[in-house]
């Protein structure tokens, strides 16, 4: 059969991505509140470099967001909340449920993840692949034919479904792999950069997704994409070189840059130039009455400036950068 040959791909790829079993929720029980709580957690490889320094978290319940530049920490952080990775030192803990070999499989059949690289299986068809997967996480097929069917209508995939996955661009793919994410309807759910090659439509279909999904469980949502972030959570943390800068309220976040972010106008190209070198800058505009800058300063900028409201993108690079040279 066409599905042998993938035997030994499949273990791989259930071990990097989701090899997490469903447990079909009981009929009258009631479900509890779904949360993750990391203390001291350390990650530390064998060539001696630290992702994660003695990092402390809770990740409650519904969308939480995840900020930080490349090399923070996030995927490692990510692979360790997926049981992939073990930790150096440090504790998590799933619903109170601690991460220790012998809970792995427990804590594995409340998981699904989108990993940010995944290859599902390129001449297996749409349908084929996720029917596949299905049939992996041991649910009755009636029930991942009907869930299936439900997630590509709700990330426009339905008429891709008899396409190779070869066939797909990449958005599509991200997608495709999404939809194996959420087919054990699991209580946390953590996505890595899910909005990634998809167009602005697309991307607000998935968010809205998401954050139905995310009613009566957790989704930790990893993005690049500030936008996204905003658009969906009210929790978030951001990271930096392992360790959590800020954890919680995104009003909390914003207010803590009220009063750092600044509107400059200039005429003189020597006069930003100079700017540039001195403070964050977050936009640059050219206008009808010359450059407007937004500078991001712990006081008013040497220049014509007002202060002006702070979006989130803003706040993170205050919060990201306050420790070192604001």
């Amino acid at each position: 059969m066409i599905l042998a040959g993938y035997m030994e791909k499949l273990f791989v790829f259930v071990w990097e991505s989701r090899q997490w079993r469903h447990c079909l929720k009981s009929s009258g029980k009631e479900v509890r509140a779904m949360g993750i709580k990391i203390e001291d957690l350390t990650v530390t490889f064998r060539n001696h470099v630290t992702a994660v320094n003695h990092a402390d978290l809770e990740i409650p319940m519904g969308m939480f967001g995840l900020l930080g530049e490349n090399g923070a920490g996030k995927t490692t952080l990510m692979r360790v909340l997926t049981t992939i990775l073990s930790p150096t030192g440090g504790t998590v803990t799933l619903d109170g449920i601690p991460y220790s070999e012998k809970n792995y499989e427990k804590i594995r059949k409340k998981i699904g993840y989108l990993p940010q690289e995944i290859d599902l299986y390129p001449s297996l068809s749409v349908q084929e692949c996720l029917e596949y997967m299905g049939d992996l996480s041991g649910i009755p097929r009636q029930i991942y034919r009907e869930r299936i069917n439900y997630y590509l209508e709700k990330t426009n995939l339905s008429e891709q479904r008899r396409k190779k996955m070869k066939q797909l661009s990449g958005g599509m793919k991200r997608r495709v792999g999404l939809i194996q994410a959420l087919l054990n309807e699991p209580k946390f759910l953590i996505v890595d950069e899910p909005t990634t090659g998809l167009d602005p439509e697309e991307r607000i279909r998935i968010r809205n997704l998401l954050v139905d999904f995310s009613e009566g469980r957790t989704v930790l949502f990893s993005t690049h994409v500030v936008e996204d972030l905003a658009a969906t959570c009210n929790q978030l943390a951001v990271m930096k070189k392992g360790k959590f800068l800020y954890s919680g309220n995104m009003k909390e976040l914003l207010e803590q840059a009220r009063g750092h972010i600044w509107i400059c106008k200039t005429k003189e190209e020597g006069t930003a130039r100079e700017l540039e070198k001195k403070y964050h800058v977050s936009s640059k505009q050219y206008a009808g009455d010359g450059l407007r800058m937004k500078l991001i300063s712990e006081t008013p900028p040497q220049a014509e400036c007002s202060p002006c409201e702070a979006t989130l993108e803003d706040a993170y690079i205050y919060i990201a950068n306050k420790e070192t040279d604001l």
